[in-house]
């Protein structure tokens, strides 16, 4: 597993979105209000909404295109909608935040 650094805790701003590239993908990070980041991939499985853009309720990002609510925990889209998206695991150090590949 690899882990790289994509940011710094105190530059992320609580229940706001930050995208971030990595080669080829693309990853949504977020700052819960509770102050735990979470990371998915940043493309709604509905039609491709960038998540880093979604309003942030909770452990929830809402897709700002169709407003498909996605658990940042599991990546698990809420009924009645359906699908998934990548989740990767986080880790704080020393205020770096790393995602774990």
């Amino acid at each position: 597993m690899e882990r790289i650094q994509v940011a710094y805790i105190n530059n992320l701003s609580e229940r706001l979105g930050k995208s971030v590239k990595l080669g080829n993908l693309e990853i949504a990070l977020f700052k819960l209000s509770n102050g735990e980041v979470r990371a998915i991939e940043n493309s709604c499985p509905h039609k491709g909404g960038l998540l880093s853009q979604g309003i942030v309720s909770g452990e929830h990002v809402f897709c700002p295109l169709h407003d498909w609510k996605i658990c940042t925990g599991d990546g698990e889209v809420q009924a009645p909608d359906e699908g998934c998206v990548r989740t990767y695991k986080v880790e704080i150090q020393d205020e770096k935040v790393y995602v774990c590949l």
